[in-house]
């Protein structure tokens, strides 16, 4: 498989094999007519398999997302077809409206004006809960 090198843009690399479309969707890349490539189940010698997300676009992307989905992600800044920046990501300690409470009881869920906030409850084991109602956040 051949993918071209992008020119100006990002490239959201060490994603874990299966999560890139999860991250796709996240990101809001498929409301968008950026040209994307998704690369699943790339062979890497550190992690086995791993899935990358290039956007050949210079836009901003928004990092909570991807430490909420994979923590583990690397963020590279692509310019003149040159790396200028590499990030790594840190799990935020709060999440606001990127996830939504699947509890129906949650005012969040009733009160469309009400922020949807969740807290990092155990960063070992990565849990997230809503602020408002304690349930657990998931993928």
């Amino acid at each position: 498989m051949n993918i071209d090198a992008i020119q100006n843009g990002v490239v959201i690399d060490h994603i874990t094999a299966g999560k890139g479309m999860k991250l796709y969707q996240l990101l809001k890349l498929d409301e968008t007519d950026l040209s994307v490539a998704i690369i699943r189940n790339v062979t890497s010698q550190k992690m086995g398999k791993k899935d990358i997300i290039k956007i050949d676009a210079d836009i901003p992307v928004n990092l909570d997302v991807i430490a909420y989905v994979d923590p583990g992600a690397t963020v590279n800044i692509i310019r003149q077809g040159t790396l200028v920046e590499k990030r790594a990501i840190e799990m935020p300690l709060t999440l606001r409206d990127v996830i939504f409470c699947k509890n129906p009881r949650c005012i969040s869920s009733t009160e469309q004006e009400l922020p949807h906030i969740f807290r990092l409850t155990d960063p070992e084991e990565k849990v997230y809960r809503c602020i408002y109602c304690e349930t657990k956040a998931s993928l």
